[in-house]
């Protein structure tokens, strides 16, 4: 009982302090591993489409190139994406990857197609509040972040920025989605360790991001662990 008070204090005190700053609803990240050559991943991708449409939610679309081979190149697909995914697959204990699969707030694994699990692990995410205060905002090509934790959270945390194509369309030449013109959410160009953070003292960075592209930040535990906080940059 004392520990949820005196996280609701510091919520109130740190809403109070960075209020001129970028904020708003708490978001439950949800990463989706996807490939154009994956005919299992088009409900999926429609899935994340809706998903990005809500307020609570920051859905992102990570193309992998593992499927390449099978007759379509995935023009979005980026094999930093599969090293994440596997990565993820590591802190698991997981030995196989594959796609579509949905990472909610880089603690839950679930297939991407199956809209019911997804829902209830935003919901119990959602239900889980933040232990961080994570605030960003954008002037320019300069992204200035200001993060602060509730008391007694430790460890090494990695902060993020993510850069992402809110839309496309894409008409698929050949392999198991040949012939099919498909649309695509929020996909993923970049996803980049700006600063490592203990959360001991407040956290102020400013960032560069170039072109017009939205940003989000992420702050996460170290070893592809759990999702603290995360922010859109507009």
């Amino acid at each position: 009982m004392f520990t949820a008070w005196l996280a609701g204090a510091w919520l109130a005190a740190t809403g109070a302090l960075f209020a001129d700053e970028g904020a708003g609803t708490p978001l439950v990240v949800v990463e989706l591993y996807t490939s154009q050559g994956c005919s299992s991943c088009p409900p999926a991708d429609a899935l994340l489409t809706e998903l990005a449409k809500r307020p609570d939610v920051l859905a992102l679309a990570l193309h992998v190139d593992y499927w390449d081979y099978i007759g379509w190149k995935d023009i979005f697909a980026n094999p930093a994406h599969t090293a994440r995914q596997k990565a993820y697959a590591r802190a698991a204990g997981k030995r196989m990857i594959y796609t579509p699969q949905m990472v909610i707030d880089g603690a839950e694994h679930v297939v991407g197609n199956k809209p019911d699990e997804v829902e209830a692990l935003i919901r119990l995410h959602a239900e889980d509040g933040r232990e961080v205060d994570l605030r960003a905002s954008r002037a320019g090509n300069a992204i200035s972040i200001r993060a602060e934790a509730a008391p007694g959270l430790g460890g090494d945390m990695v902060v993020q920025l993510v850069r992402f194509l809110p839309t496309a369309t894409v008409e698929i030449g050949r392999g198991e989605n040949a012939g099919r013109k498909l649309t695509y959410t929020n996909i993923v160009r970049s996803w980049m360790p700006v600063a490592m953070w203990d959360g001991s003292a407040p956290f102020t960075l400013q960032a560069q991001a170039e072109g017009e592209e939205p940003a989000a930040v992420i702050i996460q535990r170290e070893g592809f662990g759990e999702i603290l906080a995360a922010v859109r940059v507009d």
